[in-house]
């Protein structure tokens, strides 16, 4: 007997149904209530729910408005786009590169990447038009671009995953949310492991301030001094880079909040500012 909706309905009143998949219910329970979930069955995971509801003051699910809505799918199709594009591209690349390549098959790779030229450029087409067509959340995309090395298309993914910042209440919330907050593998002294990102937030976040990120370490001098310092003495620029992800993502989230641009701000030189290095570390971890 299915028992999944009965234990659905008894967590939330029929009205305010919501309950979290069984996927990832063990997930869920088990980070919420601190109870052991080594084995997942059914009847467990129906008396950790129970549980949940009765211990939780559970709110009832929105959907998200419906302008963030067509906003995500236009995102996710744009970045699907661009992820077969790259395919294709690398496969040509191979196909050119080996010896005597069937024409047609060259032929045939062209013609996709054309055509996913054209795909690609008609979506973000739309996303322009989308975000253009409230005036409200245009002035706001706006002064989000005044941040160097920030596209509209990131800007547009940024608010399309997390609904406008609207279900997101602090910055601490936003990093974890997004993948960004510190976890640690320790135990007694046998276990001694690095931090670093959990990874475990909104994976499209991630990915689409991989660039931008970049871009600001070479050309904002305040977060190319934060890249520089936190990469002292690491084997990977990447530490430096995933700092700058998270920095761009909170920079995001006040403007947005604040309703302000950004306001660029003179670099000192290393020697003048504060030694911060260990609490960069410390906050950021390593990736």
């Amino acid at each position: 007997m299915n028992r999944w909706p009965t234990i659905c309905i008894r967590l939330n009143k029929p009205s305010e149904l919501s309950c979290p998949t069984r996927s990832n219910i063990s997930l869920k329970v088990s980070t919420s209530t601190g109870l052991p979930a080594q084995s997942k069955t059914d009847a467990i995971d129906a008396r950790l729910i129970a549980q949940l509801g009765l211990e939780r003051t559970l709110e009832a699910w929105q959907p998200a408005p419906a302008i963030f809505r067509e906003l995500r799918s236009l995102t996710r199709f744009y970045t699907a786009l661009k992820q077969q594009r790259t395919a294709i591209s690398n496969w040509k690349e191979s196909l050119d590169s080996g010896h005597q390549p069937l024409e047609f098959l060259r032929k045939s790779n062209q013609a996709l990447l054309q055509t996913l030229d054209r795909q690609i450029q008609q979506c973000q087409q739309q996303i322009q038009q989308l975000i253009a067509r409230e005036a409200w959340l245009a002035a706001k995309v706006k002064k989000l671009l005044t941040i160097k090395g920030i596209g509209l298309v990131t800007v547009a993914i940024i608010l399309a995953e997390t609904q406008g910042f609207g279900t997101i209440t602090n910055a601490k919330q936003l990093a974890s949310y997004a993948g960004y907050d510190v976890v640690e593998r320790q135990s007694g002294s046998s276990i001694k492991g690095q931090t670093r990102i959990s990874k475990k937030g909104n994976s499209h976040i991630r990915a689409a301030l991989h660039f931008p990120a970049l871009v600001a370490s070479r050309h904002n001098p305040v977060l190319q001094q934060v890249y520089q310092r936190i990469n002292q003495n690491k084997p990977s620029k990447m530490v430096g880079a995933t700092a700058l992800q998270r920095k761009l993502l909170l920079l995001m989230y006040a403007l947005w909040k604040n309703d302000t641009e950004y306001q660029k701000r003179e670099s000192k030189p290393a020697a003048q500012q504060p030694h911060r290095l260990a609490d960069d570390q410390k906050a950021i971890g390593r990736r």
